[in-house]
């Protein structure tokens, strides 16, 4: 991917331009962790990016960036800008477009992610970037006071940074996330999530809760059950302590999983029924909150006679053509029947033995 931010840095400035990777990915290759994504920034304007590249998916001019697919590779380029005024605490009114990457770099957030590597592979450090990657120093570029009330989704970013590079906060940028830590009351439900999706699901989101929870801001992004929270390794099973379904934006599978593992916390996790009904995943996700060895969830979930209804060695059609009987509603009843006799060990699950019991306690006279 580095060899083909390259080429694509090179082509740019073949028109005569300057361009830059910047950001993650310069960030981390310093840090020696692997990042995917890479982003350009460069004097071109959009308009002059789409002379230069035939295949531009998607084209945001309100904030000069465009998204381009460059040797199958998709790559977001911004053109050089300053910001101004921001509205809903989050977005510039304004932008302009400027030259040169020294006054790009200023409207960054952290001074960790201002590092840019330039068509010659060389690192270009304009305000300290490694030196505070150095010192593992969570920094924004321009005084707190102000980054925070411009961008106050800065305030759940920086804690984001700070718990998946195990980084500290600068005293005086954690002195103003206490002081305006309110205004996450103005960001959307879903960038919020976004951000703590990310410390959640993160190897060291111990540290991040412990930041979210010391600088009380659990309160204001509507979760203060996460003073008492378990630390556990799934991202879900954080979600599932913290009531959090009505006041944020989960996809259906979060919410089913959500509100499963909450019905089935408190019952015996080791039951053939309960293994059964809720599955391994919500079984396990539930063992981790309760302290319960997963392995002991998964030897006993090997053990039980079926998984699913489509494992009774007898079909809906077969039990039709034995009863003699059309498809109705009586056919629920008996296959809840046989998967209690079978889950419960009073019937063994081949097609004999069920065809036995089925006629003795179901064929009319």
């Amino acid at each position: 991917m580095f060899d083909i931010a390259i080429r694509l840095l090179e082509k740019i400035t073949s028109y005569g331009y300057k361009a830059y990777m910047v950001g993650g990915y310069p960030r981390d290759l310093y840090l020696k962790r692997t990042y995917t994504d890479i982003d350009i920034c460069t004097d071109a304007t959009p308009m002059e990016l789409h002379q230069i590249f035939s295949e531009v998916v998607t084209t945001n001019s309100e904030y000069g960036t465009v998204t381009i697919v460059f040797e199958k590779n998709k790559f977001e380029i911004t053109t050089f800008r300053k910001e101004f005024k921001y509205k809903d605490y989050r977005r510039p009114e304004k932008i302009e477009y400027v030259n040169t990457l020294e006054e790009d770099i200023k409207r960054r957030d952290f001074t960790i992610n201002t590092l840019c590597i330039d068509k010659d592979g060389n690192q270009l450090d304009l305000i300290g970037a490694k030196q505070d990657l150095d010192n593992k120093l969570i920094r924004t570029v321009t005084n707190p006071k102000i980054s925070l009330k411009d961008d106050a989704l800065r305030i759940l970013r920086a804690i984001r940074f700070a718990t998946t590079l195990n980084f500290t906060l600068e005293p005086k940028l954690k002195t103003y996330i206490r002081k305006y830590g309110h205004l996450l009351k103005k960001i959307s439900k879903d960038r919020k999530k976004e951000e703590l999706d990310l410390i959640f699901s993160s190897p060291n989101k111990a540290y991040g809760i412990e930041l979210l929870n010391s600088l009380k801001l659990s309160d204001y992004l509507e979760i203060p059950n996460l003073k008492k929270a378990k630390i556990t390794p799934s991202m879900i099973v954080t979600w599932s302590q913290l009531d959090a379904l009505d006041k944020y934006n989960f996809n259906a599978i979060e919410k089913e999983s959500i509100r499963k593992i909450n019905e089935v916390k408190d019952k015996d996790l080791l039951d053939n029924h309960i293994l059964y009904n809720y599955g391994l995943y919500i079984c396990t996700m539930a063992a981790e909150l309760n302290g319960i060895d997963k392995q002991k969830i998964n030897e006993k979930y090997a053990t039980i006679p079926i998984k699913r209804r489509l494992d009774i060695a007898i079909t809906p059609v077969e039990i039709c053509q034995l009863l003699n009987k059309e498809a109705g509603s009586f056919l629920k009843r008996v296959l809840t029947d046989l998967e209690n006799k079978i889950l419960n060990g009073n019937l063994n699950n081949n097609k004999e033995d069920l065809t036995q019991y089925i006629i003795n306690n179901y064929k009319e006279a």
